[in-house]
């Protein structure tokens, strides 16, 4: 038997998805198989929380501990369970993130092919196997998936503002700044970079979404000890359409608007303070940023290859 440890957080996504969470633990006890699995289900109350009670299971010897919640989620409870920089070994046993997508833009999870659908996510770990992934830093700040500055980090800070949840609203935060956005001028330094670029967007990829299939960065692995790091034209808004399109095709970073730079570290130097995201959450950041790849510094349990 493997204790496990499910963390709910009861406000992300929308109404739908909320009023579901608050049948989960009933679908938890009737899915999971029990001759595996020990469960404990928790509910957070506060920001910050869900980090906390991660850290007491993982120190209590949990084998795992599912997120069940969003992005938001998910970076919490990975928060509170990874190795850090220092005295991991690759290979060695430690509690493993689970996640069961229940927030909005859901991006890590479809990164690594989790069901969308609750049910389908706990059967997913009645047959799963823990693999080694990275996570990525920005001046100490843990971000799973993506992390940027620039346009999207105005509408992540736009959309948190909003009582509204849901692909729609997302969508309606863009309509209504795109045309109003005035790009910033940034400098990248660091392994073996000094580029400076005037930029509508810029995003560091860990993984290879924003959420909702929107694929930012398509090539980006989480496996690879790097990030993609995608900076999106100033010009970009006279091919916006097309860069919607592509955005969801998986070919964004083909576009003449689109370059792609890969590193494991570098730091982003603005002209000023401005929105910065972190797994699509806004955070108060200082004007320059050092981000970096922490090479497997994770586990995540996935469907079982083989």
């Amino acid at each position: 038997m493997k204790n496990i440890a499910f963390i709910i957080n009861p406000v992300s996504g929308s109404k739908e998805t909320q009023n579901a969470k608050k049948k989960l633990p009933k679908l938890i006890m009737q899915t999971l198989d029990s001759e595996q699995w020990l469960p404990n289900i928790a509910f957070t109350e506060y920001a910050g929380h869900a980090t906390e009670m991660a850290y007491q299971f993982a120190r209590m010897g949990f084998d795992a501990v599912v997120a069940v919640g969003g992005d938001g989620t998910v970076n919490e409870v990975a928060k509170g369970i990874v190795k850090g920089e220092k005295g991991k070994v690759k290979g060695e046993r430690s509690t493993a993130l689970g996640i069961i997508p229940m927030g909005s833009g859901n991006g890590f999870a479809r990164h690594l092919d989790i069901p969308v659908r609750p049910q389908k996510a706990i059967e997913m770990l009645n047959h799963s196997e823990p693999i080694w992934v990275d996570y990525g830093t920005a001046n100490g700040r843990l971000f799973i998936s993506t992390c940027g500055t620039g346009f999207d980090a105005l509408i992540a800070d736009h959309f948190a503002g909003s009582n509204k949840r849901g692909f729609s609203a997302y969508l309606q935060n863009i309509l209504h700044d795109v045309f109003n956005y005035t790009p910033q001028t940034y400098h990248l330094i660091g392994d073996g970079l000094d580029v400076t670029h005037k930029a509508f967007l810029i995003t560091f990829a860990n993984a290879n979404q924003w959420g909702y299939e929107a694929l930012i960065a398509p090539k980006a692995s989480v496996q690879d000890g790097k990030m993609d790091i995608m900076l999106m034209s100033s010009h970009a808004i006279l091919g916006s359409a097309s860069l919607a399109l592509r955005l969801f095709a998986g070919s964004i970073d083909d576009s003449h608007f689109m370059n792609t730079i890969r590193a494991k570290e570098v730091t982003l130097e603005r002209e000023t303070a401005a929105p910065f995201h972190i797994d699509g959450d806004p955070v108060e950041m200082e004007k320059d940023i050092h981000i970096k790849i922490i090479e497997d510094g994770l586990r995540v349990l996935v469907e079982k290859r083989f």
